[in-house]
C-alpha cells in the first residue's frame, strides 16, 4: 500500500513538472493583427474583373455603433490587390456591436488571399472579431482580429510567404 502511494505521489510530481514546463515554454501560434505604416494602396488595380464577398463580424464588446469611416484592402502574394475605400454606412446600421455585415466588392482577380488590412478614421472606435473573404477562384479565408482597430493606420494580417511580404507593402 505504501509503495502505491509513493508511486502515485512521484507520478503526480512528474505530471506537475511536465505541465509547468510545457506552459512556460509554449507560445501562441495564433497570429495577431499588426499595424502597417508603410502600406500603399494600388488604386489603379480595381478593374473589377472578379467579385468577392467579404463578411465582417463586429465584436459584442465594440461600441454600440460607429460613425467611423472604414476601408479594406486585401490581396495575394503576387501583388494583386482589392481595395474598397469606404464600406461603412452609419445610416444603414453597419458595424453595430454583435453584428455581421456582408459586402460585395469588385476588384482584380487574385490567387489565394493571404493578407487583409482595415483602416478606420474617426472617434467612435470599432472592435472587429473576424473578417472572412470569399472569392470565386480562391478558398474562403478568415482572419481573426478580436481587437480594436486603431485610428488612422492600416491594421491587419500578412500571412503571405517570401516575396509577398515585400510586394504587399510596396504597393
Amino acid at each position: 500500500m505504501m509503495k502505491a502511494v509513493s508511486f502515485l505521489l512521484h507520478l503526480s510530481f512528474l505530471f506537475l513538472f511536465l505541465f509547468t514546463f510545457a506552459q512556460g515554454s509554449s507560445r501562441s501560434i495564433i497570429p495577431q493583427p499588426q499595424p502597417l505604416t508603410s502600406f500603399n494602396i494600388n488604386k489603379t488595380q480595381n478593374a473589377g474583373s472578379c467579385s468577392y464577398t467579404v463578411s465582417i463580424q463586429t465584436s459584442c464588446s465594440s461600441p454600440r455603433y460607429t460613425r467611423d469611416q472604414i476601408s479594406i484592402a486585401f490581396g495575394d502574394a503576387y501583388g494583386n490587390q482589392v481595395y474598397a475605400p469606404r464600406i461603412d454606412d452609419p445610416y444603414s446600421r453597419t458595424f453595430e456591436s454583435c453584428s455581421t455585415d456582408t459586402f460585395k466588392i469588385s476588384g482584380p482577380c487574385t490567387y489565394q488571399i493571404c493578407y487583409v488590412y482595415l483602416y478606420r478614421s474617426g472617434y467612435d472606435g470599432w472592435k472587429t472579431e473576424a473578417v472572412t473573404i470569399y472569392g470565386h477562384y480562391t478558398k474562403a479565408v478568415t482572419f481573426y482580429y478580436n481587437s480594436f482597430i486603431p485610428n488612422g493606420v492600416w491594421y491587419g494580417f500578412n500571412q503571405c510567404n517570401g516575396a509577398a511580404a515585400s510586394s504587399a507593402s510596396s504597393m
